[in-house]
């Protein structure tokens, strides 16, 4: 007899990712009941859901607060917490705060977030998996001596990144031996200031990379499949704007072999959940080297979904009440080629300055081979204190041509007023020949931003 399902499930986030949770809940029979602050009280997403003031508009106060979080899931009679993506998703203190209340984390256990959130020693367990790391120090630098020795060693340019880091925060390049005091202490000096701490590493600069992901999921019994990978390239400060399935520059071999390995890796350190593995396309090499694994879903977790039919959130869910793994892996089918666009209430020629505001018309486009999701609607004020997504476009196509071609059609036919978006920058880059023949890397925009 299968797991009994939970009853009740606490939405510790917001937006988009609130929505797309409580979509799952709904088919599973679940009452969702959402986690808001009071800038999102009232929110046309929460109309008709149940939900619970966090607290303050700013996320210290609440989507950040775990002790009110799990409060929150106590009193509401949630026996269950799903934190989204973003926020504290990746934080083993909430997962270890639920467990203290009974609240089952819809997510992988603390020790292996914990493993995960050291960027060292997830490069050691990956590295002893089997799986290729970028070079760099085997651990923590001991001090400014031992950056210079190891920067050296490794060969510029080289990367200071925060040991507990995320988000692009906490990383400085140092291109020459002149640089590397600055750079390691501007490193040390943000990792302080954004994680608490000033631990940083070192790894060789890959310039010419491309960024490459591969969904994963696991249940409690030790198995693991993979769902394809993800090409991320395409962003800005070290924010996805443009995700694609599959990549269009690695071969079927490596794809093959790596994504296989990525499952196994996974498998091997106890990973329980969905989660992303996070890697850089070496060309020259011809190797895709680890960089991190993310304990969580991420936004472009749809795209998988659309290449695979298959639903992530309701597996999470599944396993999460100690059901097996749905899918073997030679269940898992692959098809065609799958574009998401970011959509956010930014304005690309004022260097992405976010704009907040009432949305006065909205209108996406519909159709076969398109899926939006999105928690907007005409009359929805963006408020200035969150992630400014606004909704994912993702559209299917037959190959990469076809799903480029719909999308700029679904772009253009996506109306918003009220406040600026990056719909324009989209359309740019998917029209631009860089991208049309896959000649980019981390370094630029295609069709955007001059190499």
């Amino acid at each position: 007899m299968p797991p009994a399902l939970f009853h009740r499930i606490l939405i510790a986030n917001r937006g988009e990712v609130a929505v797309r949770v409580a979509r799952a809940c709904d088919a599973l029979g679940i009452v969702p009941v959402f986690a808001v602050s009071e800038a999102d009280k009232g929110a046309p997403y929460t109309r008709n859901r149940e939900t619970v003031v966090l607290g303050p508009a700013r996320s210290a106060q609440s989507y950040l607060d775990i002790e009110r979080i799990v409060q929150a899931a106590v009193q509401t009679r949630c026996s269950a917490l799903h934190p989204g993506w973003g926020f504290l998703s990746e934080n083993p203190l909430l997962a270890t705060t639920c467990a203290q209340h009974g609240v089952t984390f819809i997510g992988p256990p603390p020790h292996v977030t914990d493993l995960m959130g050291s960027k060292t020693r997830a490069k050691a367990a990956m590295r002893a998996a089997g799986m290729h790391v970028i070079p760099g120090s085997p651990g923590v630098l001991a001090g400014v001596e031992d950056a210079k020795r190891v920067a050296a060693e490794v060969g510029f340019p080289v990367l200071f990144k925060a040991e507990n880091g995320g988000g692009g925060r906490g990383m400085r390049i140092a291109r020459s031996a002149a640089e590397v005091e600055t750079a390691y202490s501007e490193a040390q000096a943000e990792a302080r200031a954004a994680f608490g701490g000033d631990r940083v590493f070192l790894e060789k600069l890959m310039e010419a990379g491309r960024h490459v992901e591969i969904q994963i999921c696991a249940d409690k019994y030790g198995r693991a499949v993979h769902l394809g990978e993800r090409d991320c390239t395409v962003q800005r400060n070290h924010q996805k704007l443009i995700e694609e399935s599959p990549c269009p520059v690695i071969s079927d071999e490596l794809r093959a072999s790596t994504t296989a390995l990525a499952a196994r890796a996974a498998a091997s350190v106890g990973y329980v959940g969905a989660g992303t593995m996070e890697l850089l396309y070496d060309p020259e090499a011809n190797v895709l080297r680890f960089m991190e694994l993310n304990c969580r879903l991420q936004v472009e977790h749809t795209v998988s979904e659309e290449r695979t039919g298959l639903d992530l959130v309701i597996a999470q869910i599944k396993i999460a009440a100690g059901a097996p793994l749905p899918w073997t892996q030679d269940q898992i089918p692959f098809r065609g080629h799958v574009i998401e666009c970011r959509i956010n209430a930014e304005d690309p020629a004022q260097n992405f300055k976010p704009c907040p505001g009432t949305i006065a018309t909205w209108s996406p486009p519909s159709g076969a081979g398109i899926r939006v999701d999105t928690h907007v609607e005409a009359g929805y004020v963006v408020p200035p204190f969150y992630d400014s997504l606004l909704a994912k476009l993702i559209v299917s196509g037959t190959d990469r041509d076809d799903a480029i071609a719909k999308m700029i059609a679904a772009l253009r036919a996506f109306e918003i007023q009220g406040v600026q978006t990056t719909i324009p920058m989209h359309i740019a880059v998917l029209a631009s020949d860089d991208f049309k023949t896959g000649n980019y890397d981390t370094r630029a925009i295609p069709g955007v931003a001059a190499r």
